[in-house]
């Protein structure tokens, strides 16, 4: 199937160059049609087809400045450390001297890039020195710099924290709560002087059997190899990382849509008529949220079909059954790292309790340096973006991780 989408890519690319002059003709300032309903629908029309045939770039996370105490600070991105697999982002504060305490903030690695985050790292940049997991896409990856796997993923958390040099704070958004529980419970185990101060799991998929969702269901009933036969696809030749199994992007966003399909298709009809009627701050609202939405990148099929396996087939970490290269691992044994769980009341991809669940998991972490919190109103995005997780969730994370002192 892989090749075959890209095939149907490149077949479009004509009728895309033709759309394309299409626009530039019916919104030429020159066009005396072009106040016209016609001209107005057909620039509608034209931008839809588009961006329904366009291949969405990587987004980039253009936080320029933040304010902090009420003067604009600049910010300045920058790569600090890297593996083929991973860029680790320091959002640095230019001509600011006040020390603060450092955040490595885990993106996802399930589809969407690291700038799904851009919100999060926003509103905690005025209170933390923000360090960002960028994820790169495994296309693009030859198959020389080898595999990637999620005890590797989990590696990479341990080996960011040594980088940090200091007890950091660590934040892992839905899918990474599993390796970063993963990760703290084996630098625990070693008595690592570097383990978190806190751990922040955000609607993490912890313990699949609660509240089951959508996405939970379809591990229901299914071996690994049914995943490895429906899904693990390779890369074309035509990409850097030919020949790498993965579980390509496109299949990623299809499932994605299906889950919410009439949702979706309502908000590209209101697009179409935010376009044709010339609301063009409609039209905007629709194609940032988009733009993003749809930028998606490969996994390598061996994290995608690990985390099949022992987070949603055999919920190892609820079990006690979770392995990291033959050693059992046991959140009991974290006790010097303050953990803070939040959940969702409309999570429609971590089901509530899913990530609470952590709570019990880590039964050494004493009563005072835990805490859960369920964000009545929102679903999984809002969880780490929008105005009640600014308002709400984001001032509690600041004062849970500021009462931690190493």
């Amino acid at each position: 199937m892989y090749p075959l989408f890209e095939l149907n890519r490149m077949a479009v690319q004509p009728f895309r160059l033709l759309a394309e002059t299409s626009l530039a003709f019916w919104g030429n300032a020159a066009n005396p049609l072009r106040e016209t309903t016609m001209a107005k629908q057909a620039r509608a029309s034209l931008k839809m087809f588009e961006r329904a045939t366009r291949q969405f770039a990587k987004p980039s996370f253009d936080i320029e400045e933040v304010e902090i105490d009420g003067a604009a600070v600049e910010i300045e991105e920058e790569v600090v450390w890297q593996t083929p697999f991973c860029n680790l982002l320091h959002f640095g504060k230019v001509d600011y001297s006040k020390a603060l305490p450092k955040l490595l903030l885990v993106a996802p690695m399930s589809g969407h890039y690291a700038t799904l985050l851009r919100d999060t790292v926003k509103t905690m940049l005025p209170n933390f020195d923000c360090y960002v997991t960028d994820w790169q896409d495994a296309r693009d990856i030859p198959r020389s710099a080898g595999s990637f796997d999620l005890d590797d993923y989990t590696d990479t958390v341990v080996q960011i924290l040594h980088f940090l040099g200091a007890r950091a704070h660590v934040m892992a958004v839905c899918q990474p709560s599993v390796p970063v529980l993963a990760a703290v419970s084996l630098m625990s185990a070693a008595k690592d002087k570097l383990v978190p101060l806190s751990m922040v799991l955000m609607g993490g998929p912890i313990d699949t059997s609660k509240n089951p969702t959508a996405v939970n269901a379809l591990a229901e009933g299914k071996d690994l190899d049914w995943f490895r036969r429906h899904v693990v696809m390779t890369v074309p030749a035509n990409r850097e990382g030919a020949g790498r199994s993965v579980y390509p992007g496109f299949m990623q966003l299809s499932g994605f849509l299906s889950m919410n399909m009439d949702r979706h298709m309502k908000a590209h009809r209101d697009m179409y008529y935010s376009l044709a009627s010339d609301d063009t701050a409609d039209a905007l609202r629709h194609e940032i949220f988009y733009d993003e939405y749809m930028a998606v990148m490969d996994l390598t099929a061996e994290f995608y079909l690990q985390t099949v396996e022992r987070v949603f087939i055999h919920q190892d970490f609820p079990h006690g059954t979770y392995h990291y290269r033959g050693q059992k691992v046991d959140p009991a044994l974290i006790t010097k790292t303050a953990l803070l769980t939040i959940e969702g009341e409309r999570d429609d991809i971590s089901g509530i309790g899913q990530t609470e669940a952590t709570h019990t998991l880590c039964s050494g972490i004493p009563k005072a340096k835990k805490l859960h919190h369920l964000q009545l109103g929102v679903g999984h995005y809002g969880v780490f973006s929008g105005s009640k997780f600014r308002a709400d969730i984001a001032p509690m994370i600041t004062s849970f991780l500021g009462a931690q002192k190493a």
